[in-house]
């Protein structure tokens, strides 16, 4: 009724453009998929040093939930586990794989090897994707403002990061397996 409203349409055309509601709502994910794809897109496309990178990245969707809370919440909380390409765990893990490469090469210029950036990716991306959920929902209690809120996440990926070691250990079990 919202958009047969601001359209200044019947409902009926609306329905008809779209196919029904699942038509209209699969258009809206699709072009929120779209915007949030663009930016990280672009701040990945950008050859800068890996802290930079890490802040663009951090940035890009810190701005995009800023700019877009309901897209936002569309992608990350209401969209259907049927909706394939489209859920917001599917998002991250594409934005992951845009990031593998560049971590492996880092990696690669380290003691680190090269073949766990995947897994370091994913819990990167992981990391800023879910504390942004937590922001959006908290950020006016908090009063935490979206430039504190990349400083602290920087802040922990960088020195958690810079502080990887070759060869990880757990205290409490059994010894890693390669």
């Amino acid at each position: 009724e919202e958009i047969a409203a601001h359209a200044a349409v019947r409902k009926p055309v609306v329905y008809e453009h779209f196919g029904g509601k699942e038509g209209l709502y699969a258009v809206v994910v699709d072009r929120e998929v779209r915007t949030l794809h663009d930016a990280i897109r672009g701040a990945l496309a950008s050859r800068v040093n890996p802290r930079a990178m890490i802040e663009l990245g951090t940035l890009v969707l810190l701005d995009y939930i800023d700019d877009h809370p309901d897209g936002f919440r569309i992608l990350s909380r209401d969209s259907s586990a049927e909706a394939g390409d489209t859920s917001f765990a599917t998002i991250l893990s594409d934005i992951a794989s845009r990031v593998e490469d560049q971590l492996a090469d880092e990696f690669g210029k380290r003691t680190l090897e090269p073949t766990t950036a995947p897994l370091y990716a994913q819990m990167l991306v992981g990391l800023v994707g879910l504390a942004g959920q937590w922001w959006i929902d908290n950020r006016d209690e908090h009063r935490l403002t979206k430039p504190v809120v990349a400083a602290h996440l920087v802040n922990l990926i960088w020195y958690g990061m810079s502080g990887l070691r070759p060869d990880p250990r757990l205290i409490t079990g059994p010894a890693p397996r390669p």
